[in-house]
């Protein structure tokens, strides 16, 4: 069966606009306009959730082993990611001084200045990584900042392929129930609860209805009915929460609340549209993205911290909008080089792993 290469570039332009989004909200909060923040969000993870349920099926035991898979990928990056963050401590303490230490992560705003600079390694802080609690990293504050994605992911790929394997017939049911229960979440604040359970509720209702559109088109005579159904929403959301919502939109992201709901409708109906309609015929870099994604979103977090300094030391010198576009490409091209690195890793990890099981069976 041949690769859609929709989706790998899909996938591709879903990471760029998170690594767009990442330049915006983390390092551009020392120099870009509220509204650019904002207005980076129109594309967002809730993308990805999507496109993992157009590919997604009913084998769970191709599941839980892709699944598996992906912890081990993380698990492998956590690690260097750990000792990465360990041995810069230690060479900052050996050849300078803690005083260094403290002016290199105040960099990062006192938001994410670090009180807890140490030759001793934090294991508990791997541990917690592992079992994905995802305390911070000091030297790389963005890629903790970002993996709450994944955890979702985790969850919503479980229950998704469970409803598809033993409810296949009662699809539309279980989307049911996710949109009741995020609109109860929504019109009863009081009841919405802290941890998951949000996240997953609406999550799971775009997982299931991409599974659904699996291997469909949407009609292009519906396709203007669509977009005015999203532009009324718009309309009245800002008509009922009055125009300073706009400025909240990220706020009401975690967990997904009524106007970051209604915000993600436009990017949700573009690539539904597209699906089946738009054709991809030759690989590209975009489509590469979209092949080692998960990679990219490693590196984005990486890259996204590095491109602080740069900040920092140019902000009061070039305009804004200019130092937002080399920003940006300089953090593509970060990410690109890291990622590649990172594939690198991941292949020696999993080498290494292979060679201890070679050794521990017999």
């Amino acid at each position: 069966m041949n690769r859609d290469l929709y989706i790998d570039f899909a996938k591709g332009l879903a990471t760029l606009s998170i690594i767009f989004i990442h330049t915006a909200f983390w390092s551009g909060q020392f120099y870009i306009p509220a509204e650019v923040r904002v207005f980076s969000l129109v594309f967002d993870v809730a993308l990805f959730y999507a496109l993992s349920g157009i590919t997604s099926g009913a084998n769970i035991e191709k599941t839980f082993y892709r699944l598996l898979k992906l912890q081990i990928t993380y698990m492998i990056f956590v690690t260097f990611l750990f000792f990465l963050d360990y041995f810069f401590k230690v060479f900052g303490l050996s050849f300078f001084s803690i005083e260094w230490l403290q002016n290199f992560y105040s960099t990062f705003g006192s938001k994410y200045a670090t009180t807890n600079i140490s030759t001793e390694p934090q294991w508990q802080n791997l541990g917690n990584w592992y079992l994905h609690q995802y305390t911070n990293a000091d030297t790389f504050p963005v890629v903790m900042g970002s993996f709450w994605y994944l955890k979702v992911y985790f969850i919503l790929a479980v229950f998704g392929v469970l409803i598809l394997r033993f409810f296949p017939k009662h699809i539309n049911w279980f989307i049911g129930l996710c949109i009741a229960l995020t609109l109860i979440f929504n019109l009863f604040p009081w009841f919405y609860p802290t941890g998951q359970v949000g996240y997953v509720a609406f999550y799971l209702a775009v997982f299931l209805i991409a599974n659904r559109m699996r291997g469909k088109k949407i009609p292009s005579c519906i396709i203007p009915a669509l977009y005015a159904a999203v532009g009324i929403l718009l309309i009245w959301m800002f008509w009922y929460y009055g125009s300073e919502i706009f400025y909240k939109i990220n706020k009401n992201k975690f967990p997904p609340k009524t106007p970051y709901i209604i915000w993600t409708l436009f990017s949700l109906v573009t690539l539904f549209v597209f699906y089946n309609r738009l054709k991809i015929t030759k690989e590209n870099f975009i489509t590469y993205i979209g092949k080692n994604a998960i990679f990219f979103y490693f590196a984005q977090g990486i890259s996204s911290s590095l491109v602080y300094f740069l900040v920092v030391h140019f902000k009061q010198d070039v305009p804004w909008w200019i130092l937002m576009i080399l920003i940006y490409i300089t953090n593509i091209i970060l990410a690109t080089s890291i990622a590649g690195f990172l594939i690198k890793v991941d292949r020696l990890g999993w080498n290494i792993l292979e060679f201890l099981r070679r050794k521990t069976a017999s």
